[in-house]
């Protein structure tokens, strides 16, 4: 049996000769993580970590998008559960965590809306490559809750502090175009035809580059995540799962049901009546 059988809500492609596994997104509702995957997605980067034929990971999604972010039915489940909040916490830190610490090389390959937990991996994978029609969005504050994940370990390393407050406080979408043009991606395509073909080279060249060399220069690197964020970070996820137990989430979780925008203001009238 695979030892990825385990992991039963992720597709795992590979390893092929150059020693590069495929990490493929493929659920539905453009590749929604589910609370099943999500817990999945925390854990899997120790496995290829451990996996003596895996020399780097090319992450991707199938279809028309990259991922469309946490299920609407987990959102729900955070802001009414206890237990479930308290274990989703755990696995976001613990996927930010293991993505930086996973020795082997990762590529992502992001086209189509790109959110969430699939964003999580996308954006700290050690090379991004986008299409120029991607859809980037950290979208926290228009659900109703801090911008954790990974917003606070590395935008404001990536694109500095002043595009990482505008797009993670507005929501506001980012092309592939502008994300490269900030810094918070690595490249991008012109075709979208273009996206696998690219990342595929890149991850294949990681692979079959010096394994140590390059294993302990992501190391190096890595520590100014681990070193100068990592408490911001901490902080950041504890913020965030402490809005999932507020009144602000139920009205963002409602707006995207009914495909509306929020109104928080007509939240706050009606705690003070």
């Amino acid at each position: 049996m695979s030892r990825y059988a385990r992991f039963e809500n992720l597709r795992v492609d590979g390893p092929d000769d150059a020693g590069v596994v495929e990490l493929v997104l493929d659920a539905p509702n453009l590749n929604a993580v589910s609370e099943a995957a999500h817990a999945d997605l925390a854990d899997i980067w120790r496995e290829f970590d451990r996996d003596p034929e895996v020399n780097a990971v090319l992450l991707r999604g199938e279809g028309k998008g990259f991922s469309a972010g946490g299920s609407f039915d987990l959102v729900e489940k955070l802001s009414n559960d206890y237990e479930t909040r308290t274990r989703t916490m755990r696995e976001a830190r613990d996927l930010v965590y293991n993505v930086i610490d996973c020795s082997k090389p990762i590529v992502s390959a992001i086209h189509g809306p790109a959110v969430g937990a699939g964003l999580v991996a996308g954006v700290l994978a050690d090379v991004s490559v986008v299409t120029k029609t991607a859809k980037i969005i950290d979208g926290h504050t228009r659900l109703g809750v801090a911008a954790g994940d990974h917003a606070a370990v590395c935008w404001p390393l990536l694109c500095g502090m002043a595009k990482a407050k505008y797009y993670l406080m507005t929501c506001r979408p980012l092309t592939g175009e502008e994300a490269e043009r900030i810094g918070l991606v690595s490249l991008c395509v012109d075709e979208d035809a273009d996206l696998l073909p690219t990342a595929r080279e890149v991850a294949r060249e990681l692979a079959l580059g010096a394994p140590n060399a390059i294993r302990w220069t992501k190391q190096s690197l890595n520590a100014w995540y681990r070193q100068v964020a990592g408490a911001i970070f901490d902080s950041s996820l504890a913020l965030e799962f402490y809005g999932f137990g507020g009144p602000e989430v139920r009205e963002g979780l409602a707006s995207h049901r009914e495909r509306r925008k929020p109104d928080f203001t007509r939240r706050r009238e009606d705690d003070d009546a």
